[in-house]
């Protein structure tokens, strides 16, 4: 794929409840906003949450399925429609960079679409997702990120959409805000990031914040090691969005580069 000039950032966002779609709030008049500061890309590369798979797999389809991944919700919702085209092209790239599979099952998730369609609301921008490998660990992510770093001098904007605390099991539904354990591990990682500390990110284990509520499992905090694996040392780091909801769901954004 061509060089161009300027770089394009690398994002990441916590992307919250499926009612974000249809809502406005803070959170998704953030991500509105975001679009003032992110060159158009030639396409996007999006690695969400909501696909987990027993490997690693990249979506190939000139024009991927819109997927309601989420039930019991307002007909409203459904109603929404963002379908940007594929790019076999990037589809590609992303596979010989990374070892992908490429496939033409799934498409784009509301892990994607509920948050693009505030970015680049015309839905014009090409959409290319990649799986989130439910056989693999943190390093694994974290230096998927490092091999599709050059993509980001090829145009190409790689988006990562998770939640840095995300436990449905413990949610407050009546709550605004995150639970002292849920503020304290997305303030640690947010301090981390700002320091460029990217490798205690990836152990997180190990940070003072860290206990296993702030994720039953793992999949929506891996984007975000994803994204830091893109970015590079002299990144500048803009936090968009902070704050958590539910209790334990943390809506924290990051735009590098």
């Amino acid at each position: 794929m061509e060089t161009i000039k300027s770089r394009m950032p690398v994002v990441f966002t916590g992307h919250g409840s499926p009612m974000n779609t249809v809502e406005n709030n803070r959170f998704t008049k953030e991500w509105t906003q975001l679009s003032e500061f992110i060159p158009k890309p030639k396409a996007i590369l999006a690695v969400s949450a909501h696909w987990y798979t027993h490997g690693l797999f990249v979506n190939r389809s000139g024009q991927p399925e819109q997927i309601y991944d989420m039930y019991g919700f307002p007909q409203e919702l459904y109603d929404i429609k963002y379908e940007p085209k594929g790019s076999p092209e990037l589809a590609r790239r992303a596979a010989g960079l990374t070892g992908a599979a490429e496939t033409d099952e799934w498409g784009i998730d509301h892990g994607t679409w509920s948050v693009l369609r505030r970015i680049f609301p015309d839905a014009d921008v090409p959409v290319v997702q990649l799986s989130v490998n439910g056989d693999a660990g943190a390093d694994f992510h974290y230096e998927i990120g490092r091999k599709l770093a050059p993509l980001r001098d090829e145009g190409i904007l790689i988006f990562g959409s998770g939640s840095i605390v995300h436990n449905l099991r413990k949610v407050d539904w009546e709550s605004d805000d995150g639970y002292d354990w849920c503020r304290d591990f997305d303030a640690e990682i947010k301090e981390k990031i700002a320091a460029g500390k990217y490798a205690d990110v990836v152990d997180y284990r190990h940070l003072p914040a860290y206990r296993p509520d702030v994720f039953a499992t793992p999949e929506h905090f891996y984007p975000l090691l994803t994204v830091l694996g893109a970015a590079a040392p002299e990144d500048g780091v803009r936090v968009f969005s902070e704050g958590s909801t539910l209790g334990t769901i943390s809506m924290t954004g990051y735009l590098l580069g």
